[in-house]
């Protein structure tokens, strides 16, 4: 007996049109099929499916918000099922039927096309893509020590909303340092210039140091703030 997908199932050459019209609509209906046979004739078949998480398509939408460009779903499952998976999530763009090595070309594609890619992933199979992304992002709670391993960015919660949030808040940091740096060389500066003129002391630069440093701190402190 063997057990094995549509795939497997034309290659060994035992599809028949009845079967091929029977997969071909569970398929459509978002279902994995798992084809069950014998050397003779195939045995039957199992429709699996994955629920679609109910925060899936706020998450893509949340992550245009933030400025996202393109969101792609890469998987290993069927054409079917994927587009029915991709129309219910929102994505831009469906690649299906990917082995892992298809899924790092498909990243390299994407890094080509839009210069920065991110690839959000959590098991062995997305590894490789993870590595090849600009930034690869593992899902923490759920994710494989592959994954974790690989990725860049670990999310500690199993949250696809919490990506969005992890874009604008990287962005606010980076502000943040730049700010930061900015102001810290404004002070320098201007006591260079007061120490060239003869209008500086010690006190004055010691405590427009420490003053500067304050400064830094309390403006990183912000970032405990929620963003409105």
């Amino acid at each position: 007996v063997w057990l094995g997908s549509h795939r497997l199932l034309e290659e060994r050459g035992q599809e028949t049109p009845a079967i091929h019209d029977q997969l071909e609509a569970m398929e459509r209906d978002g279902a994995s099929v798992i084809v069950i046979g014998k050397q003779s004739h195939v045995c039957g078949l199992i429709a699996v499916a994955d629920n679609i998480r109910p925060e899936a398509a706020s998450a893509v939408a949340d992550m245009r918000r933030s400025g996202i460009e393109h969101v792609v779903m890469l998987t290993g499952d069927n054409q079917g099922t994927a587009d029915a998976i991709g129309r219910e999530a929102g994505v831009d763009e469906v690649r299906a039927e990917l082995l892992p090595e298809d899924k790092v070309d498909a990243v390299e594609q994407l890094v080509h096309r839009y210069g920065q890619v991110a690839m959000i992933g959590d098991g062995v199979n997305d590894a490789p893509a993870m590595a090849r992304a600009t930034v690869g992002i593992a899902m923490g709670a759920v994710g494989t020590d592959a994954a974790l391993e690989t990725a860049d960015i670990a999310l500690m919660g199993d949250d696809l909303l919490s990506v969005a949030w992890l874009i604008r808040h990287s962005r606010r940091t980076l502000n943040i340092i730049r700010q930061n740096i900015c102001g810290a060389l404004a002070v320098k500066a201007a006591f260079v210039v007061l120490t060239l003129l003869g209008y500086a002391s010690l006190w004055a630069a010691i405590a427009a140091d420490t003053g500067a440093s304050l400064a830094v701190i309390f403006n990183g402190l912000r970032l405990l703030r929620p963003h409105r």
